[in-house]
């Protein structure tokens, strides 16, 4: 802890006490300090190393600047003491507050500004930090726990997810390697609320009006009868509960048949919409939510609906 004395040589010049004073609310880097104070970098420079050397300020480094604060921990009673009694007698310091309101607006002018260059291709851009994955993981905590049944789940990834949140997840898929792949993550990752079973999507080993939501993600278009499969899901869901498909729209990549073992090519807005309402489905929604920029530029549709 600094000695009184030295605090009190320190701050006995009324420049540095306006640093203070400014620091005692904000962040503020040297170029913003010349700003407010209308000083030179070095003189400013030398205020800070002194104020730093009396342990009365601290920095830390953000990109190409350092950002000085006060710190509060040396001295703490008697430099309160002080910059209360400077914040009335000093006639700059009024100017001053008004003077880091105008910096740090252009602080936020400059974020503005990048926004706004960006505007309208913000999305299709790389953000750091902004990922799908992300943004499904938090909507999935604000889900309530419900029973979920993920059919055609594969090795489970999207089951994994569900799981974080949901009551219970009952997963389903054709293919036995697929099952025990899916049932061997689960153990290692220690979820008990997934339940993997193996079989059909038109005959799906789940009881009666026992689950509050199906989801069809990327795999209804592997069903040999799609119809079938979308009034199995009518079957197992609870009165009121919901379905919502995710898969390709309709397109012309024959290759997929071979690639990725499809049996459809996908299906139109109206194709799913008469799937759904066969299986007397209520409050259908249909509408396309991705795009791909690359060829074959397939889209992919989501609807949801209700069971009445």
């Amino acid at each position: 802890m600094s000695s009184i004395v030295k605090i009190l040589r320190v701050v006995a010049d009324p420049n540095r006490l306006r640093i203070l004073l400014l620091l005692e609310r904000e962040e503020l880097s040297v170029a913003e300090l010349q700003e407010i104070l209308a000083m030179g970098q070095s003189t400013i420079s030398t205020h800070l190393s002194q104020l730093k050397q009396a342990g009365l300020v601290e920095d830390r480094r953000t990109g190409k600047n350092n950002l000085y604060r006060l710190k509060r921990e040396n001295g703490a009673g008697v430099l309160a003491e002080l910059l209360n009694q400077a914040r009335h007698e000093l006639p700059e310091s009024k100017p001053d507050q008004a003077a880091v309101k105008r910096v740090l607006r252009k602080r936020q002018d400059k974020m503005r500004a990048f926004f706004d260059d960006v505007a309208g291709r913000f999305g299709r851009s790389y953000v750091p930090g902004k990922s799908w994955k992300s943004v499904a993981e938090a909507l999935l905590k604000l889900m309530p726990p419900m029973v979920i049944a993920d059919l055609g789940a594969g090795e489970g990834a999207f089951s994994l997810l569900l799981a974080q949140r949901a009551k219970q997840v009952i997963a389903v898929d054709t293919s036995a390697r697929m099952v025990e792949v899916a049932r061997q993550q689960a153990k290692r990752q220690g979820v008990k609320n997934l339940d993997y079973r193996l079989g059909d999507m038109e005959e799906l080993p789940i009881a009666d009006a026992t689950v509050d939501l199906v989801f069809f993600s990327q795999s209804l278009h592997h069903a040999l009868h799609p119809e079938r499969a979308v009034a199995e899901a009518w079957r197992i869901l609870k009165p009121g509960g919901r379905i919502a498909i995710l898969d390709l729209a309709k397109h012309r990549f024959e290759e997929a048949r071979e690639l990725y073992a499809d049996e459809w090519l996908g299906f139109s807005e109206v194709e799913l919409e008469s799937a759904m309402e066969k299986a007397r489905f209520h409050g259908i929604e249909i509408s396309v939510v991705h795009k791909e920029a690359e060829a074959p530029h397939f889209q992919t549709l989501l609807a949801v609906a209700d069971k009445r």
